[in-house]
């Protein structure tokens, strides 16, 4: 099982040949360090804690600055269940180069909190006749049920709070990778809001890294943009003024 934390970004098209558009979602996700790795117990299954979202060291707490010490300081942190066999260590990153183009993979993240609603728009009821005699009556719940047994059943479906709950949209296919910037582009629509927190996983080999080159990222994205030459370099273009071709010599004028 591979998995990863990142953040909704938003949505987008991209194209396929020349005539499939499709609808996608932008994650930002990764790298996610590993900050623990839980052995098997009596009543525990093993499990991996990894970390994402990167703040500063001193919006930690004491507690959570020692169970991090020695990683980077991150805000969310998520426990995902570990495959035996699995070759995984403290200080490892997870970045999105552990998925591939096509896995399709379960999203869970939380659902916009939409405040105090009413049944018409909590749980779709038709409401009311809107005829003359039923005045105020267009969108009221009607009857709860009866009225002997002096309380309401549990699960009547009434006005109350919607939204803000967990939700989990599975077999969603991966469209697009771009490692240089912690980026992937998911197949359809995602839970949450923008900046919302993401977990995704999938069925296949989990694949780390020892660390992260604080470097490598910006000098892919330097290169990316650098014209290449028929030679495969990187062409290289001077600052420097070009020189102006020295003024050609007039001809001697003989003299008689």
């Amino acid at each position: 099982m591979k998995f990863i934390l990142g953040k909704k970004l938003g949505m987008t098209q991209v194209f396929r040949g020349l005539s499939e558009v499709v609808p996608v979602t932008r994650v930002q996700a990764g790298p996610c360090p590993v900050v623990q790795v839980k052995a098997a117990g009596q009543k525990s299954a093993a499990a991996v804690q990894i970390g994402w979202g990167a703040i500063p060291a001193f919006r930690l707490a004491k507690p959570q600055a020692g169970h991090l010490k020695g990683l980077p300081a991150v805000r969310h942190l998520r426990d995902f269940p570990l495959e035996s066999g699995v070759a995984i260590k403290r200080g490892d990153f997870i970045t999105v180069e552990t998925f591939a183009v096509g896995d399709r993979v379960t999203v869970t993240g939380v659902s916009k909190g939409k405040g105090f609603a009413g049944v018409v728009k909590r749980h779709h009821f038709a409401g009311g006749p809107a005829s003359h005699g039923h005045k105020d009556n267009l969108r009221a719940p009607g009857s709860i049920g009866a009225g002997g047994v002096q309380r309401v059943f549990k699960g009547r479906r009434m006005a109350g709070r919607l939204g803000g709950d967990q939700v989990t949209v599975k077999n969603l296919e991966i469209v697009e990778i771009h490692p240089e910037i912690n980026e992937l582009s998911i197949k359809g629509a995602l839970p949450g809001a923008r900046e919302g927190l993401l977990e995704i996983y999938a069925a296949g080999e989990l694949k780390t890294q020892s660390a992260i080159p604080a470097a490598a990222a910006s000098e892919s994205v330097s290169a990316a943009a650098a014209p290449v030459t028929e030679s495969g370099g990187v062409e290289v273009k001077s600052s420097a003024p070009a020189e102006s071709p020295a003024p050609a010599e007039a001809a001697p004028v003989s003299t008689v």
